[in-house]
């Protein structure tokens, strides 16, 4: 979350998350939180991302999740 009357800072974010997403980073960061195990425990989410979040990843934009869900 952001605060709505800062636009400076919502180009900052959506900037850097664009660059995660072109480079592949963002892929690596998901996988290693919610994919690979996580220690000390090694526990495991298990929860690998979806071909939604997969296409979101390459077509960014500002549409509410509640937009995907209309389909």
């Amino acid at each position: 979350m952001i605060h709505k009357d800062d636009p400076w800072f919502k180009k900052f974010g959506d900037d850097t998350l664009k660059g995660m997403m072109k480079s592949g980073e963002i892929q690596k960061i998901y996988d290693k939180w919610f994919v690979q195990p996580i220690p000390p425990k090694n526990t495991r989410v298990g929860l690998p991302a979806t071909e939604a979040t997969k296409a979101a990843w390459a077509n960014p934009n500002d549409k509410p999740v509640e937009e995907y869900l209309k389909k």
